[in-house]
């Protein structure tokens, strides 16, 4: 009688932790309910300028920034993406995009991973 109660319980815990897991695949994430990998295909004009910090940052990439920019879960997100990754991103260059876009109401000091946005 033990073993089938625990049993029970452990296939409640299971069923219950693989329905949060549903819910939070179609839920909102970091960028919404775009995926993150997505967005950071928008920063596609940003190429140069997340691997050099002397590179110009063109205005189509401060556009986007700054529209990513609003959430910065997203913007940390994205800068630090499989895709940004693949893409060759520097994370510490990218950081800096913001502020090199002279970005004004970027959020300084927004901790993102070991990075924080200057």
């Amino acid at each position: 009688m033990e073993l089938q109660a625990r049993c029970l319980c452990v296939v409640a815990m299971l069923l219950v932790a693989g329905l949060a897991g549903l819910d939070t695949a179609h839920g909102a994430g970091e960028c919404g309910r775009v995926p993150v990998d997505q967005v950071a295909l928008k920063l596609a004009p940003c190429a140069a300028a997340t691997q050099n910090p002397r590179a110009a940052v063109p205005p189509s990439c401060c556009a986007q920034v700054r529209s990513i920019g609003r959430s910065p879960k997203c913007l940390c997100a994205v800068m630090l993406s499989d895709t940004a990754r693949k893409a060759g991103v520097k994370p510490a260059v990218a950081m800096t995009i913001p502020k090199r876009c002279a970005i004004a109401n970027r959020p300084v000091g927004y901790k993102c991973g070991p990075y924080t946005l200057p």
